[in-house]
């Protein structure tokens, strides 16, 4: 396969002021200088990473835990970094995870100043005692706020995240939270069903019999009733989790899900080369360990998965239903010199009831979203 030239770059701060309730992913409050000197790390691991390869960066995601916690300095100085080191689009998309609670005028001015032109707000609900119960350190009025200073200040690319099915919650209580949602008009949706983690704060809850877990059919209405009302208001339903206003797709997410190279710098990172068959790289979580590889100019990130042929093309089948554009029969066969139905027979027989077709595509409905994880368990 052609080596590609373009890639994404992800940017990981493993920073949080207080863990959310229900997160299991890697993030520690900071300790000492660490925060202060985040960028500096990044820096360094950026130059590791482009003494091996210097593909044309087309996007850049700062995510975390919350790197709404670097000052708009620290982005400054990171985002010079890799103009320094790689050719970066002109028209990258750069994207910021946010702490509604961590914004102020200043800092939003920074921030766009800086070249941040994508801002990811992580509200996740505009109920309050909801919030209190995720282990969220603002109040849905904070976050109206936050939202509203972004838009007046020049954002003109604004996603909300909002998680769905909570424990106690109605579907009015979602209804609300949607329009509430649609009163700030944001350009972008992530929708995310809760997840009970093992080791969490709502996991205890749950055996203590404090709260008590939605049943899947409650999952299903919420799922479908979020589709309803979030298309009907003019979003695209373009992958599982997101929706989006004309042209204000994910162009960093989207690049995840068609195996395009994705770079990675800082503890905790994933990337993807999409050189030969593909392979997915991790950076420790360690940050002694990581500090230590980047003092002797190692790279820090560790394979975590190499594909070969067949493993390539279901990789690209499935991540590709998992978005509305579905998977092209001509392009997969033109990548890969094989056919879907020569691949796959007897997996895409099995999902004969499920698999829509136009033109030369094949996609799943939003119906079929909700059994995705089944549905694409014949290509594993």
């Amino acid at each position: 396969m052609k080596e590609e030239q373009t890639a994404g770059l992800y940017l990981h701060t493993p920073f949080c002021s207080q863990k959310c309730h229900y997160c299991d992913f890697f993030s520690a409050p900071p300790v000492g200088d660490q925060l202060a000197s985040w960028h500096l790390q990044l820096q360094r691991n950026l130059k590791i990473i482009a003494e091996e390869q210097t593909p044309e960066i087309e996007t850049i995601f700062f995510g975390g835990g919350t790197p709404s916690l670097l000052s708009p300095t620290q982005i400054i100085d990171i985002l010079d970094e890799c103009r320094n080191l790689f050719p970066v689009s002109a028209t990258a998309e750069i994207s910021l995870e946010a702490n509604p609670a961590t914004l102020t005028v200043s800092c939003l001015e920074g921030y766009l100043a800086a070249g941040i032109n994508r801002l990811s707000l992580g509200i996740q609900s505009f109920d309050d005692q909801t919030l209190r119960l995720l282990g969220r350190k603002h109040t849905a009025e904070v976050a109206k706020q936050a939202f509203t200073l972004a838009r007046n200040i020049g954002f003109s690319n604004i996603s909300v995240d909002l998680i769905f099915a909570l424990p106690g919650q109605k579907t009015a209580d979602l209804e609300q939270d949607v329009e509430q949602l649609l009163e700030l008009s944001p350009d972008h949706v992530g929708i995310y069903g809760l997840s009970i983690e093992a080791e969490t704060p709502l996991e205890r809850m749950i055996k203590a019999g404090q709260i008590s877990e939605v049943d899947e059919e409650f999952y299903a209405k919420s799922y479908l009733l979020l589709n309803r009302l979030l298309t009907d208001a003019g979003y695209e339903h373009y992958e599982i989790s997101n929706f989006a206003r004309p042209d204000s797709r994910c162009l960093h997410n989207q690049a995840y899900w068609q195996r395009k190279t994705c770079l990675a710098a800082g503890a905790g990172a994933h990337g993807f080369d999409a050189r030969a068959h593909g392979k997915r790289t991790a950076i420790t979580t360690n940050l002694k360990h990581y500090q230590q590889q980047l003092n002797a100019r190692q790279n820090p990130a560790g394979l975590l998965e190499e594909f070969d042929l067949h493993q390539a093309m279901a990789e690209t089948l499935y991540l590709a239903l998992r978005t509305s554009d579905g998977i092209n029969r001509a392009v997969f066969k033109q990548k890969f010199g094989a056919s879907l139905e020569e691949a796959f027979p007897q997996a895409l027989d099995h999902l004969r009831s499920h698999l829509q077709q136009k033109d030369d595509r094949y996609f799943f409905t939003v119906e079929s979203w909700l059994l995705y994880d089944h549905l694409i368990s014949h290509f594993l």
